[in-house]
């Protein structure tokens, strides 16, 4: 898996040839493992929280099913049923100047800033400290542009090794299907297009997505809509469960309130430091040894498993 790793982490920007190279691979190995691929192509605004972006992001979410033939338990006919599970998780990456953590303390900065000004006005205290806190967390975001600098090995390469892995653990028969999403670090926009364009193939079903495994830290269960697959992966796991985080990932596009899905959960590993790795170029294949994603990826296959 560590060399399949080394494959997925280089910096992939969506657009650029790299993405394209790491899109052919990931279907390659989906193909390998029985799946028939899907290409999903959509266009969408980026998040307007991000600097140096095109008006209009252009990107393809792959989506994975085994195909069966009538009489047959597999085969290269049509796709059967839905699956009633889906492992899901984002292909592109992008880098930043400043991290994640830095990110999180200059939002965090940001709004206690607003919110204390608002204060400082009603009761007639100076607004001075509040203006202060409110300009330092401004500056930390207008830091926040976009670039191709970082490979993305911990976000989120260790997601699509760990589902290719948990395939492997499974028997062809499990009722899984997958969907590795694109344009994720552009404002969750493969995510948004997939619930729009091909809400059938969500209806009713449980989503897992994977984001950021690192060997580092405990294993966190984002319960977007709580179920009882996501419940059981997060036992499995000894995971914190939280219904809301500081973080913007896929699943929260995937479960918006009306989507067509059953439950969904975000599966993440790692701790402050990891935050202070995503999106720089130190998110290198040569500081994980896996190991956390092979505790995921254990976890998540028995869940699935049992009855």
């Amino acid at each position: 898996m560590t060399e399949l790793l080394r494959a997925l982490a280089i910096p992939r920007l969506v657009g650029t040839p790299n993405h394209a190279q790491v899109r052919k691979r990931l279907k390659h190995e989906l193909t390998a493992r029985g799946f028939a691929v899907e290409e999903h192509a959509f266009a969408g605004r980026p998040s307007r929280m991000l600097f140096g972006t095109p008006p209009v992001v252009h990107g393809v979410n792959l989506i994975g099913q085994r195909p069966r033939r009538a009489g047959s338990p597999l085969g290269s006919g049509r796709p059967a049923v839905r699956p009633s599970v889906w492992l899901a998780a984002h292909y592109d990456s992008k880098g930043q100047p400043i991290s994640m953590a830095t990110r999180i303390v200059g939002s965090a900065a940001a709004v206690l800033g607003a919110a204390a000004t608002l204060v400082a006005l009603a009761v007639g205290w100076s607004v001075v400290p509040a203006l202060v806190v409110l300009a330092l967390g401004l500056g930390v975001l207008a830091g926040n542009r976009v670039t191709d600098r970082s490979p993305g090995a911990l976000d989120n390469a260790t997601g699509l090794v760990a589902i290719l892995a948990i395939l492997d653990a499974l028997p062809r028969s499990a009722d899984v299907g997958v969907l590795f999403l694109d344009a994720e670090e552009f404002g969750l926009v493969g995510a948004r297009a997939l619930v729009t364009d091909r809400a059938a193939l969500l209806e009713g079903a449980a989503v897992i997505n994977f984001n950021s495994l690192d060997d580092r830290g405990g294993c966190i269960a984002f319960l977007h809509r709580p179920g009882p697959v996501g419940r059981a992966v997060a036992t499995e796991l000894g995971a914190f469960q939280g219904r809301w985080l500081p973080v913007i990932v896929d699943g929260i596009a995937l479960a918006r309130r009306g989507g067509p899905v059953r439950e969904c959960v975000t599966i993440m590993k790692g701790d402050w430091k990891t935050a202070r790795v995503v999106h720089t170029p130190l998110d290198r294949v040569e500081r994980l040894t896996l190991e956390g994603m092979r505790q995921v990826v254990k976890g998540v296959a028995r869940a699935l498993a049992s009855p």
